[in-house]
C-alpha cells in the first residue's frame, strides 16, 4: 500500500512539473516601455507568468515548448467597449420583438468565441439586456470560450433617451418590466438603478449621457441628463465599488459626465475645446470606437434601407467624425483606452480600431499600449493583465508579421492562450 502512495505522489509531482510551459518568442511587444524585445523566453505555470527571460532558455523533461519564433508576441489585448449580446444587421429594431432571452444568450456565445479568437482575452461589455452577466459567469466557469469579462448588465438611461429599450414603440406596446428597471429620472430612480444592476451582478455602471445614434431618437448628441442626476449615480456606483462609464456624444453631455466624476467617456464625439480641459484635470478616461462611428456612416451612406431614415442621418452626421476627435484628444494628451462598439460592426474585426488610431496619428506601439496597459488600468484590473509579467495572468497573443512595421498584421493572430490555456495556435 505504501509503495502505491508512493507511486501516485510521484505521478502528481510529475504531473505539475509537466504544468510548466516556455515561450520561445522571436519578437516580445513590451507596451510598458514602448519596445519590441528580441529572443525572449516566458514560462507559464498554470494560469500565471512565473518567468520572463532574455535568450532561449533550455527545456527540461516534462516542459512544453511553443515556438514562436517567427512571429510578433505580446500580451492578450482588451477592448474596453464591447457589446457582445448582438451584431449589427438590417432591421435591428425588429429582433427586440422576436428574440428571446435564450436566442441572445445562444448567439453571444459565438460572438465570444469569435473575440477571443481575434486574440481580444478581456473584454468591458457595456450594456445590454442582462444576458452579459450570464454569459461573463459561463465563461468564468468554463462552460463557454471567450474573453475574461466585466460587464454592466444593463444600461441606465432617461425615459425616451439612448437606452431607453421601448423608444419608439407605438402606445398599446409595452414590455416587461425588468427591461425597463435601468430608465429612470431623478435622483432616486438613478440611485435604485444602481443599485438594481449591483443586486444583478453588474461589475461597472454604464449610463447613456446624450443621445445616441442607434436608437429611434431624433438627437443623438444632446444631454439627456442632468449633472445632479449623474453625480448621484456616480457617488452610488462608488459606494458599491464600480467604476461609471458615460456614452456621450455631445460636448454638454461630455462636460457634465466629467464634472460629475464618471470614469470614462465612451465616444466623445463632438468634444470641444472646454471639455478636452476637463479630460486632463479630472483624469477622466476617453474610449474611442472609431470603427463604430465609420461602420454605421458606411452602412447609411452605402446600404440603403440597412437603418431607419432617423438612425441614418444620425449615423451619416455622427459617425464620421469620431477619428478626427481622436486625433484632436490624442495630441492633446487626454488619456486613452482601446474601446471599439463591437457589435455596432461584427465581432472578430476589432483589430480595425488599431489601423485608425494609426491614421490619426498615434505610433502603432501606443496603440497597442491602449489595448493593454491603458485598458487594464481604465477596468481596474493591471494587477492581473495587461503586460507580460512575473506573477500576471497567462494571457499572450502573437500577430504573423510586425505591427510597427504594418499594424495590419493586427488582423492576422496566430496564436491565443488566455488564463495559461492555449486556444489558437496556427
Amino acid at each position: 500500500m505504501r509503495k502505491l502512495l508512493f507511486l501516485f505522489a510521484l505521478c502528481g509531482s510529475q504531473l505539475l512539473f509537466a504544468q510548466r510551459t516556455v515561450i520561445y518568442c522571436g519578437k516580445l511587444i513590451d507596451p510598458k516601455s514602448g519596445q519590441v524585445l528580441s529572443e525572449m523566453s516566458i514560462v507559464v505555470e498554470g494560469n500565471k507568468i512565473t518567468d520572463l527571460q532574455k535568450g532561449y532558455v533550455p527545456v527540461t523533461q516534462g516542459d512544453k515548448l511553443i515556438d514562436l519564433k517567427g512571429v510578433t508576441v505580446m500580451p492578450g489585448l482588451i477592448d474596453a467597449h464591447v457589446h457582445l449580446e448582438s451584431e449589427t444587421s438590417p432591421n435591428a429594431q425588429l429582433k427586440g420583438f422576436t428574440l428571446s432571452d435564450v436566442d441572445i444568450a445562444f448567439q453571444s456565445t459565438v460572438y465570444a468565441k469569435t473575440t477571443l479568437m481575434a486574440g481580444f482575452t478581456t473584454v468591458r461589455d457595456v450594456g445590454g439586456r442582462g444576458v452579459n452577466i450570464a454569459l461573463r459567469n459561463a465563461i468564468k466557469n468554463g462552460m463557454v470560450i471567450g474573453p475574461r469579462m466585466y460587464t454592466a448588465g444593463k444600461i441606465i438611461s432617461s425615459t425616451g433617451g439612448h437606452g431607453d429599450p421601448t423608444h419608439g414603440y407605438r402606445k398599446g406596446l409595452t414590455a416587461d418590466a425588468t427591461t425597463t428597471e435601468t430608465v429612470v429620472d431623478g435622483k432616486d430612480e438613478c440611485i435604485k438603478a444602481v443599485r438594481q444592476m449591483y443586486k444583478e451582478g453588474a461589475d461597472l455602471i454604464k449610463i447613456t449621457a446624450s443621445g445616441g445614434v442607434l436608437s429611434l431618437e431624433k438627437d443623438g448628441s444632446g444631454p439627456q441628463f442632468s449633472e445632479e442626476e449623474i453625480r448621484a449615480i456616480v457617488e452610488t456606483a462608488k459606494d458599491y465599488g464600480m467604476p461609471v462609464a458615460a456614452h456621450a456624444h455631445g460636448a454638454e453631455a461630455i462636460k457634465r459626465a466629467i464634472r460629475a466624476g464618471v470614469t470614462s467617456i465612451e465616444h466623445g464625439t463632438l468634444m470641444d475645446d472646454e471639455a478636452i480641459g476637463l479630460f486632463k484635470k479630472y483624469g477622466t478616461w476617453y474610449v474611442p470606437t472609431i470603427i463604430a462611428g465609420k461602420s454605421v456612416a458606411d452602412s447609411a451612406g452605402k446600404k440603403p434601407g440597412y437603418f431607419p431614415p432617423v438612425i441614418a442621418a444620425k449615423a451619416i452626421a455622427i459617425g464620421p467624425v469620431i477619428q478626427g476627435t481622436f486625433g484632436k484628444a490624442y495630441k492633446a494628451g487626454v488619456k486613452i483606452a482601446f474601446g471599439t462598439d463591437a457589435g455596432v460592426y461584427a465581432h472578430g474585426k476589432n483589430w480595425i480600431e488599431f489601423v485608425y488610431m494609426t491614421e490619426a496619428g498615434m505610433p502603432a506601439l501606443e496603440a497597442i499600449k491602449c489595448a493593454t496597459v491603458n485598458a487594464a488600468e481604465l477596468i481596474g484590473v493591471s494587477d492581473k493583465v495587461g503586460s507580460i509579467e512575473k506573477g500576471k495572468l497567462a494571457d499572450i497573443v502573437a500577430v504573423d508579421g510586425d505591427p510597427t512595421k504594418d499594424i495590419h498584421v493586427m488582423g492576422n493572430v496566430k496564436f491565443v492562450m488566455k488564463d495559461g490555456v492555449v486556444y489558437k495556435n496556427e
